[in-house]
């Protein structure tokens, strides 16, 4: 069983400020690996389709779901939809099984009618909101039943094919940068990089 206590520390490390979002991310990803009975990705095992979008509170939680899953950018092993939903989808890619888990709507309703977030709203930083305000909030995630504000559907299959991975490089042609093989594009027999290919079609 993944504890997101363990994770609590080097997520706000990770993160740079206490909030509230960040633990709902912790709680959530580690709901979602329990849920599947999955370790920690150490490279791609875990595959994560997240709803979020840019806003602020999103961005918080979607860092506690990179911090307990092992799904990073670097990986490339998280995407973001861009659908502004505190929801994901959590894909074992061994096994080919999914879940989705979502916030619960009145749950997360309160939430943002919390004090941090009345203060966030009137452009507080949130690393200079006090403590008395924060870490009761913070302690409440980290405590509470998950079934008070985690909706985790069943496991599903999933169909996951991994893409494979490219070691190859060659120079662009115009800007003579090294560029993964991939993405050069081929213009007038040509290989040229993205932007230069973009300058020379304009």
């Amino acid at each position: 069983m993944i504890n997101p206590r363990d994770y609590f520390d080097v997520g706000i490390q990770f993160h740079g400020h206490k909030c509230p979002a960040m633990p709902l991310g912790l709680r959530a990803g580690a709901a979602a690996m329990n849920a599947l009975g999955v370790e920690r990705s150490q490279d791609k095992e875990l595959v994560m389709v997240v709803e979020t979008g840019d806003d602020h509170a999103a961005g918080c939680f979607v860092d506690g779901l990179m911090t307990v899953t092992g799904c990073t950018y670097g990986k490339s092993n998280i995407k973001k939809t861009y659908m502004g939903k505190m929801a994901f989808t959590l894909i074992d890619t061994k096994q080919q099984k999914a879940v989705r888990v979502q916030l619960k709507a009145e749950f997360f309703g309160k939430m943002l009618q919390s004090p941090f977030v009345l203060q966030r709203k009137q452009g507080v930083l949130p690393q200079d909101i006090t403590a008395n305000i924060t870490d009761p909030l913070v302690e409440g995630v980290m405590n509470r039943a998950e079934e008070e504000f985690l909706a985790i559907s069943p496991v599903f299959n999933y169909h996951f094919e991994k893409a494979k991975g490219t070691f190859d490089t060659d120079l662009c042609a115009v800007c003579g940068e090294r560029v993964f093989v991939h993405k050069l594009q081929n213009v007038n027999n040509e290989k040229v990089c993205i932007p230069c290919a973009e300058k020379q079609n304009k």
